[in-house]
């Protein structure tokens, strides 16, 4: 709940701080310029204002390269209250903003769940494909999309019914974003999250539907989240995990 802002960047030079005129616009927390954010196909550099107190890892710092999240450790700064880091999505770099001290935190009612049901914890044989799959899937960002890889599919049965969702590669779990018939009325339009234990070929895994939950873009205008692929979305009702209130939640434009 403490995102604040997503700033997409262009190759060259950005400014950043509170005051009007900086390329990047900070909440009036932040100083007037705090620095400089230096933008070419290698990455993103971040130079600190003279006098202006930026961290990393509780560290003061003049010149830092902001290593993305794509990368095993990605540079998250500090400024005050503020925070921020960068992210990759295809080609672009985007500034992801935090506010640790956002009124969200303390405002935020508690989340709504399907009481637990005990028939949407199901056996799901993995079926790897002969060699992985880069996908594009659509986010809720028009334009942008999204590439996993797919380690193949699950097959699973409810209510004697069979349906199939395709698995993103993520370590050793393996990673869904699905939807079904409560979609866009109890529960959020785009889809929900999922994750199980990635097993062997040909082998089993649980999925249990009733950890399904809300994606980051249910709470805000400030994520990157990808929606349910028309084949990940499930002709039945899945009545177990996270719900969705448009009155609490964000609805994305979709």
């Amino acid at each position: 709940m403490n995102l604040a802002g997503l700033f997409w960047l262009q190759s060259g030079a950005s400014t950043l701080g509170s005051a009007a005129d900086n390329t990047i616009v900070l909440p009036h927390k932040a100083a007037p310029r705090v620095g400089e954010l230096q933008v070419s196909e290698a990455g993103v550099v971040m130079v600190a204002e003279p006098g202006v107190d930026v961290r990393f890892d509780g560290i003061p710092v003049r010149s830092i390269l902001m290593s993305d999240d794509t990368t095993e450790y990605p540079v998250k700064i500090t400024h005050g209250a503020l925070g921020w880091s960068v992210i990759k999505r295809a080609d672009r770099f985007a500034l992801r903003l935090r506010d640790f001290e956002h009124p969200a935190i303390e405002t935020f009612p508690a989340l709504e769940y399907y009481p637990v049901n005990r028939k949407l914890r199901v056996s799901a044989r993995f079926e790897q494909y002969p060699e992985p799959k880069l996908l594009n899937v659509d986010t809720v960002i028009e334009g942008l999309g999204w590439q996993p890889e797919s380690p193949g599919v699950v097959v699973f049965e409810i209510d004697g019914q069979d349906f199939k969702l395709e698995a993103y590669a993520s370590g050793n779990e393996l990673f869904f974003v699905f939807g079904d018939q409560t979609s866009g009325r109890e529960t959020y339009p785009a889809g929900r999250f999922l994750y199980a234990d990635r097993p062997a070929d040909g082998t089993d895994t649980i999925l249990d539907f009733n950890r399904a939950y809300n994606p980051p873009c249910a709470f805000n205008d400030f994520a990157t989240c990808p929606v349910a692929s028309p084949q990940n979305r499930l002709a039945t009702r899945i009545e177990a995990g996270e719900k969705f209130d448009p009155a609490v939640h964000h609805t994305p434009g979709i």
